[in-house]
Formats: structure tokens, C-alpha cells, sequence
């Protein structure tokens, strides 16, 4: 299954974000960028990028998530996006994210205030070449309620540059909060199978029980983060991987889709070879042992 090109994103089946159906592993596009994204490292190969981009929607990838924020010192993920995918496929959906800011030297700014929201979304537009974004995310920052700044988007999306609305990096709350003030179609926390985290646990069973997607993000990256796809694979991923003779990246990508049929999967990558595997993992299929084993081993990492 490893480098089995033959199998598309359909395998993993499909959710939908509102009214937008998309295959339930998608693409994360913040390595496309370089070695270190947030921190201008070193920058992509122009070139490899597009071509990942484009191999991604041949293999059926039509869900894409990015963000302005999402550059290095020569990259940036949404001008690529533009370049590879435009004009887009009617049924590509590209979710971005707003909250979190950057200069154009690349350093971060505090949260952007309700007031700033419209301007970073139009600078989505204007990078990825759109009248309208079909989904945003508001990143909580460390905000006690997010009402303010979900209130924001919501009026944008009245205004018709916003088809849906998500949020993230969430507590349970903050889903109640939004979900009084406009409708939720997706959360996006991080959450992996060596991350146990009670709260995240609790989100992911909310949205199943409102018919909101959850979708983590660093899945394959663990603790490892930002940084890239984790080496640290404990010893249950590497049993599964070895029982399925697939790579640990696969088995963690197949566990989070395990976690329920409103869980999609954003792996992210540069490389080719890895994306062909990310997207075969979708029609990998665990036993009842293996995700006990996997369940297990989660909750001893707490």
C-alpha cells in the first residue's frame, strides 16, 4: 500500500462540510512552503510543490487547507494553491484560517482584532484568486470567549465572502459560544494518537453528536509538531504498521479517520512519495485488537 498510486481519496469516504461534500482525507498545505514554515526556513522546491498540489486532486484530494500565514521566505502556500489548481475543479473545497497573523518579514503578530478579521479574509481571496472563501476557521488564540471574533466572521459570511464557518483550537465551550452566534460546520484542534488530551476528546464527541466535522491537524506530527512528521512512533503504531506492512505515518493517519465518520484527515507534505501514501491510508482498515492496542497505548502516553 505504501506507494500504490492507484488508490484515490474516495477510499476514505466522504463527509460534508455544510452543504460542500469532500473525501474524508484531505491535504494540509503548510509544508508546501519549506523545511520550517513558521520560521523561514528553508524554502521549497517551486516546482516539487505544484506538482504535489496537482498529484493531490488526481488522486481525488478535494479538500485543501491553508491560510495566509502559511509562508517562507520564498513560498507562500496560497500563491501556490493559485498557481497549480487554478482555475479550481468545481468540486475542490479550500478552507483557510484566520486569527493568527504574520508580517511581511514573516514575524508574528498578537491575535488580530475583530476589526482586522475582513482584511486578512480578503487577503485569502486576493492570494488564492477567489470572489468568496468556501470555508474560514477562526484560530483561537488564548481568547477567553471568541464570540467577538466568531461574531466578525459571522457578518462576513452574511456578506457573502464566506460560504461556512469553523473554528479552532477550541474547548468545549467555545463550541457552544459560536454555535449561538452562526452554524459550525468544522473544528480543527489538534489531536493525535499519542496526545491524549481528555478536553480534545470531549470536542471530538460534541461535533459527532451536532453533525460538525472534526479535524485535526499535526495527526502525524504528534509532539513533534510544526516541525514535521514525528520519528517517535511508539511501539503499538510500529506493531500495526508492520502487521499491514504499511509506514507508522499511515497507521496514525487510519487511527484518526477510525475515530469516527465526521473525523477528517489533513496530512500535510512536500514530498510526492508521501503524499501518495497519506491518501492510500484512507483504505486502510484496522481491526477491533489493533485500535484497542493503539487506544491503549494513547491513554498511557497521559
Amino acid at each position: 500500500m505504501t506507494a500504490d498510486d492507484t488508490i484515490t481519496a474516495d477510499a476514505s469516504g466522504t463527509w460534508k462540510l455544510g452543504d460542500l461534500p469532500v473525501h474524508r482525507v484531505g491535504f494540509g498545505a503548510m509544508r508546501l512552503t519549506g523545511s520550517a514554515a513558521f520560521h523561514l526556513g528553508t524554502p521549497s522546491d517551486r516546482g516539487r510543490s505544484l506538482a504535489v498540489l496537482r498529484k493531490a486532486v488526481e488522486l481525488g484530494v478535494n479538500h485543501i487547507d491553508t491560510a495566509a500565514f502559511y509562508f517562507s521566505s520564498l513560498r507562500s502556500a496560497n500563491e501556490l494553491i493559485n498557481t497549480a489548481l487554478s482555475p479550481y475543479p468545481d468540486d475542490l473545497v479550500i478552507a483557510a484560517k484566520v486569527g493568527p497573523y504574520r508580517d511581511h518579514q514573516g514575524e508574528w503578530g498578537t491575535s488580530a482584532r475583530p476589526d482586522q478579521l475582513r482584511g486578512h479574509v480578503e487577503e485569502n481571496l486576493r492570494q488564492l484568486g477567489r470572489d468568496h472563501l468556501d470555508m474560514v476557521y477562526l484560530r483561537r488564540m488564548h481568547q477567553d470567549s471568541i464570540a467577538e471574533h466568531f461574531g466578525a466572521l459571522a457578518e462576513l459570511r452574511e456578506a457573502g465572502l464566506i460560504r461556512h464557518l469553523g473554528i479552532s483550537g477550541v474547548e468545549p465551550r467555545h463550541l457552544a459560544e459560536a454555535l449561538g452566534i452562526a452554524p459550525v460546520v468544522s473544528v480543527q484542534n489538534r489531536y493525535a494518537v499519542d496526545r491524549p488530551d481528555p478536553e480534545d476528546d470531549e470536542v471530538l464527541r460534541l461535533c459527532g453528536e451536532h453533525g460538525i466535522a472534526f479535524v485535526p491537524f499535526y495527526a502525524v506530527a504528534g509532539q513533534t509538531g510544526e516541525r514535521g512528521a514525528t520519528t517517535a512512533h511508539d511501539d503499538a503504531v510500529l506493531s500495526v504498521a508492520r502487521a499491514h506492512g504499511v509506514s507508522p505515518a499511515q497507521v496514525r493517519i487510519a487511527w484518526t479517520l477510525h475515530q469516527g465518520p465526521h473525523v477528517l484527515a489533513i496530512p500535510g507534505t512536500g514530498n510526492p512519495g508521501h503524499l501518495v501514501e497519506n491518501v492510500a491510508a484512507g483504505a486502510l482498515r484496522l481491526t477491533g485488537e489493533e485500535l484497542a492496542r493503539l487506544d491503549e497505548a494513547r491513554a498511557q502516553a497521559g
